[in-house]
């Protein structure tokens, strides 16, 4: 089976390499303070649980527009926190994201999932704590550390795309 990380480096809207860009980044933040402004505002559960999501996805995608990533499939941008990002986010934080992206689905897309008030809370406090985290790495990344991250995850999408090469073909050469 394909490594998930060259999965999303292959599929459509998957992950790419832009120029890094730090206005671009700015936007994002902007959108999420925005998200975390209309939580505040309503009450419906689900509405709260979607825009608490978007808080944090748009701060994530804000991180990745300052090292010019793109990639716009939700699971792929936290496979991307967990796999490339690890040394700023705690698996905690990674497990949290997907958890909301799974509630978010459910809130949005089915009637009868519920989502546990204690996780909607939970998702509500985590928010705003994780775009300011978000922001501070945004702030503190240099150039430096951009052509690091961009480094790390060509050679990771490489080696991993080699893996799955290797396991697709067991026998290379069977005449040696």
């Amino acid at each position: 089976m394909m490594d998930q990380l060259v999965w999303c480096g292959r599929i459509r809207n998957g992950i790419s390499l832009t120029a890094p860009n730090e206005t671009l980044a700015s936007a994002y933040l902007k959108k999420a303070e925005e998200a975390l402004e209309t939580m505040q505002t309503i009450t419906a559960h689900d509405w709260r649980i979607t825009t608490a999501y978007y808080a944090m996805y748009f701060s994530l995608y804000a991180v990745l527009t300052r090292i010019g990533i793109r990639c716009e499939n939700h699971a792929c941008t936290i496979l991307l926190m967990e796999r490339l990002l690890s040394d700023y986010f705690t698996p905690a934080e990674a497990r949290i994201v997907e958890k909301a992206r799974g509630a978010r689905v459910d809130a949005q897309y089915y009637v009868s999932r519920e989502i546990p008030d204690l996780f909607c809370d939970e998702l509500i406090r985590a928010a705003p704590r994780f775009l300011v985290k978000c922001t501070g790495i945004v702030d503190g990344m240099s150039e430096k550390t951009i052509g690091a991250l961009r480094g790390r995850l060509t050679e990771a999408l490489r080696e991993e795309g080699e893996k799955a090469a290797e396991r697709s073909h067991p026998i290379a050469d069977a005449t040696t």
